[in-house]
């Protein structure tokens, strides 16, 4: 399939989109156009599908080449595609991605494998491995809380000379650890640097990044949108402004239940309160109850999401 290069560097706002589900193996089909075309209409420049916000780890390798398949096709060019790939298997992480690139998709995203622990060393030898032998470009995804282990700054600076290695998304949410990525990358003016925490995009792009892999793209696309150009262009007061509302959002709907899940329990109610999709989760996670639903309503309310009146 010919497909257009892919940014070097991608910049902008790419959603981390949601795996709308209507049972333990089922797309919700209905919800997953709705939501792509939602996020589109918001003018994103570009999605990442089987992410963290994807629930990818989640997810039947059926129900992953599924998701992929439906995506690509109603996308249809209109934006680059990311595929998250990251599994415990090598080869299965081939393969996913091989089927990513018949579909259409632009890139692929790899975490560390999660569950032995490695060293530094061995993640590079892994991916110097793996790189050259992925259909599409790679971005890495360092991600500590999840897969038990990240990209140090150093291993980075030797990946960046790995054949198909094009970037890496940071949701390690430490600052110091991107300052410390963009001194490591410098050599490298087309490695695209991504920020995953939506509360730190406006600031990483305003020092270096290239921009946002922001879950609340789902429910707003066009706040993060906005946020992003106006941190580009270095206009401080809109950002303040931008900034504000998206840390509104955070604390009103990322918040609810107390738990680890409470983002992706959070955002998935929230998406089913406007109307977009089901918010059934893949278990283990479970779906908000009556209370926390309620509270989410009110919270989306209070950021101007929701009329009150529905």
């Amino acid at each position: 399939m010919t497909r257009p290069p892919f940014p070097a560097p991608l910049r902008g706002i790419i959603p981390p989109l949601a795996t709308p589900l209507k049972g333990r193996d089922e797309l919700d089909v209905a919800g997953l156009e709705r939501l792509i075309e939602h996020v589109l209409a918001g003018g994103v420049h570009g999605l990442f599908l089987l992410g963290t916000t994807g629930e990818g780890p989640s997810l039947s390798n059926r129900l992953r080449r599924e998701l992929i398949d439906r995506a690509c096709r109603q996308v249809a060019g209109r934006v680059p595609v990311l595929v998250g790939v990251t599994d415990t298997s090598f080869t299965e992480s081939v393969r996913l991605t091989a089927h990513a690139a018949e579909a259409g998709a632009n890139a692929v995203v790899l975490a560390p494998p999660f569950y032995f622990s490695a060293s530094q060393a061995e993640l590079a030898d892994y991916v110097e491995h793996i790189a050259p032998e992925l259909a599409l470009p790679v971005l890495l995804y360092h991600i500590p809380s999840h897969a038990k282990l990240g990209f140090d700054p150093e291993t980075v600076a030797r990946l960046i000379h790995s054949p198909n290695v094009v970037g890496l998304k940071d949701s390690g949410g430490k600052m110091i650890y991107l300052h410390e990525l963009r001194l490591a990358v410098a050599a490298r003016p087309d490695f695209t640097l991504l920020v995953g925490p939506e509360e730190l995009m406006a600031e990483a792009v305003l020092l270096g990044a290239h921009g946002g892999i922001c879950g609340g793209a789902n429910m707003v696309p066009r706040l993060y949108v906005d946020l992003y150009a106006a941190a580009s262009a270095g206009d401080l007061h809109r950002v303040r402004e931008l900034h504000d509302r998206v840390m509104r959002i955070s604390v009103a709907i990322y918040n609810v239940g107390g738990a680890g899940s409470s983002y992706m329990r959070g955002l998935k109610c929230a998406l089913a309160c406007l109307g977009l999709c089901d918010d059934t989760l893949a278990e283990p996670l479970q779906r908000f109850g009556p209370v926390e639903r309620e509270r989410i309503r009110v919270g989306l309310c209070e950021v101007g999401l929701l009329d009150p009146s529905t």
